[in-house]
């Protein structure tokens, strides 16, 4: 296989896979409150149980990514979902209350955590094995760029479907996972890792193994632990902002319009593909990676408080879109850095510590934010999470100061980008000379 075929097939992966969950992604919080009979508050409850259970479970799927092989946790998280999905739409039809909604997405999480690192570490040591030179950066972007496409065809898709049955965006997506399922199995294979043999009775043990080298290579290594904690920060209210504009939105707006939010969660993909497109362009002229998350970071927490301030529809539209477009800046140059400081053989592990304590931040967020909203108003709750974002920038000053190889933009054949002040000497080209170079740069 080729490095082009391999970013291929991951942006195949990445488009049917966000596909599949975006349908109902729009919907999902009315659903649970008309076919489920969920209150706001209970609607919650049950979306921090899933990010809690996601949080529970990234070690043990992390250890099945390393240890087993990323295209076979791929294929468990496609048919985990696809189960949960199912019993997602029948649960209120079987007449089951908040226990049941709550099992079923402790379901939901397992399957996603299985995805989660496993397909951005197959794509990494795919790259690297194939010898391909672009930087991972755009590769990442653009992966973001086919999946906020994905979004914006799935969420009004979903919106529509929705406005027929609330149950119909929950079909559709059961069956594009067994798609994805399909494309998976067919198109994506393990190149430059080598799994390992694992019996049952291993599995304690490596599950102690997989966490001292979580804490080895990710905690206890200072540009890796200040990137999770980063990433942490934005998650603390990213997922509860999500859902809490669904409710929100139509209360401004005044008006009771299911189908309306099919097109503003198309109007944040756009938002996001946006910002992913951003990266493509500003690798090349931006020379350091922390330039970059600064600015998304600063202008995602101005704009997620803005929406909270504003009391306008249109307003707070605005706002909440050019915040969508900042964390799609973020996230792949954040994933980029984070890639630059991990071993190969503990990179779905640490991807997946990274995922941990996001979800356990996101988990937090999501009920006291909700908490928060319930006792209050949904406005506040997006004052005090965009303020919480901004908890992201001191460890970005942090890793700024730290400098270094990660923190560099490199292009085709090693070179930096083309307004980097840190760019490198013409007659520095070797492997050997690029990190000696880098070094004393640095």
């Amino acid at each position: 296989m080729t490095s082009r075929r391999i970013a291929r097939t991951y942006y195949v992966i990445a488009f049917v896979y966000t596909l599949s969950a975006s349908l109902i992604w729009g919907i999902n919080t009315i659903f649970l409150m008309r076919s489920g009979a969920l209150t706001l508050m209970q609607v919650f409850v049950a979306n921090a149980v899933f990010t809690g259970s996601m949080a529970v479970f990234e070690v043990p799927t992390g250890l099945v990514a390393d240890a087993k092989g990323r295209r076979l946790s791929f294929l468990l998280s496609v048919a985990v979902l696809f189960v949960g999905t199912l019993a997602y739409v029948a649960v209120p039809a079987l007449g089951g209350g908040l226990t049941a909604f709550l099992l079923v997405s402790i379901v939901l999480g397992l399957g996603y955590t299985f995805y989660s690192g496993a397909v951005e570490a197959w794509l990494i040591d795919a790259l690297n094995a194939t010898g391909s030179h672009e930087p991972v950066d755009r590769v990442l972007a653009r992966g973001q760029i086919f999946a906020s496409a994905a979004m914006l065809v799935g969420t009004v898709s979903g919106g529509l479907l929705a406005s027929i049955n609330l149950s119909a965006p929950y079909l559709a997506r059961a069956g594009l996972l067994a798609i994805a399922f399909v494309v998976g199995y067919v198109a994506m294979h393990d190149l430059g890792y080598a799994g390992r043999p694992l019996s049952w009775r291993e599995v304690p043990g490596e599950m102690a193994k997989i966490g001292r080298e979580s804490l080895q290579f990710g905690w206890r290594v200072p540009n890796a632990r200040l990137a999770i904690l980063a990433g942490a920060a934005p998650a603390i209210f990213l997922e509860w902002g999500y859902h809490a504009w669904q409710p929100y939105f139509l209360q401004l707006l005044g008006m009771d319009a299911v189908w309306v939010l099919g097109w503003v969660a198309a109007a944040t993909g756009l938002a996001s593909m946006l910002g992913n497109w951003l990266v493509e362009r500003a690798t090349r002229y931006c020379g350091r990676r922390t330039t970059l998350l600064l600015g998304a970071a600063a202008l995602y927490a101005a704009t997620s408080i803005a929406v909270g301030l504003v009391g306008s529809f249109a307003l707070a539209l605005t706002a909440y879109l050019i915040g969508m477009m900042s964390a799609g800046v973020f996230q792949p140059v954040r994933q980029a850095y984070l890639h630059q400081v991990v071993p190969s053989q503990q990179r779905a592990t640490v991807l997946s510590l990274a995922s941990l304590v996001s979800s356990g931040g996101s988990m937090m967020g999501q009920a006291g934010l909700g908490a928060l909203a319930g006792r209050t108003s949904l406005a506040l709750g997006y004052v005090v999470g965009g303020a919480l974002t901004s908890l992201a920038i001191p460890p970005l000053l942090a890793m700024r100061r730290l400098g270094g190889t990660p923190d560099l933009i490199i292009g085709q054949a090693g070179r930096y980008s083309a307004c980097s002040t840190l760019a490198l000497p013409e007659g520095v080209s070797t492997a050997a000379e690029r990190d000696v170079e880098v070094t004393r740069v640095a």
